[in-house]
């Protein structure tokens, strides 16, 4: 008889034969015990992490926007809105407003803004008065956002901006 006989089996001894008959029930067996426990025992949110108080501790932003360069043109050290505008003191410098926030726009003359130092475009706004262009600026108008899209602005930056503009467009 040769060693491979396909009409013999590699169950030899009524030993191996129990062995297999157990291990054919007891492997499935544990199989789906262990499913079943996958199923049922699935792990569940911590209570404390569905409060709305740590929702929002979660979701908060992870930095912000500044709207506003350093006069060297480096990357200054980002400083919540209100204590930037906190530790300005001194006069209100509206060049440096206009560079920081409104050059975006009245530079180039951006979705209708008009350009900085164009009387032809800044006369008809200079006639309407301080308080209209004031007005605007705080407010917003067509495309320009109130406060140029720096809510974080004062009302004294936002007037000493126009001035600057105003008086080179005169």
């Amino acid at each position: 008889m040769s060693e491979h006989d396909e009409h013999s089996s590699f169950i030899k001894t009524p030993k191996q034969l129990i062995t297999i008959v157990a291990l054919a029930f007891i492997v499935p067996v544990i199989g789906i015990v262990l499913l079943v426990k996958l199923v049922i025992d699935r792990p569940t949110a911590d209570p404390a992490a569905l409060t709305p108080a740590a929702i929002a501790e979660r979701i908060q932003p992870v930095g912000q926007v500044s709207f506003t360069a350093p006069a060297g043109g480096e990357a200054a050290p980002a400083q919540p809105a209100p204590a930037a505008a906190a530790a300005q003191a001194g006069p209100i410098d509206g060049k440096k407003i206009y560079d920081g926030v409104c050059t975006a726009c009245h530079a180039a003359g951006v979705a209708g803004a008009p350009k900085f130092g164009d009387k032809a475009a800044w006369a008809p706004r200079i006639a309407t008065g301080m308080d209209t262009l004031l007005n605007v600026a705080l407010h917003g108008k067509g495309a320009m956002p109130p406060k140029g899209g720096n809510p974080a602005l004062s009302e004294g930056q936002i007037r000493a901006a126009i001035e600057y503009m105003v008086s080179h467009s005169k």
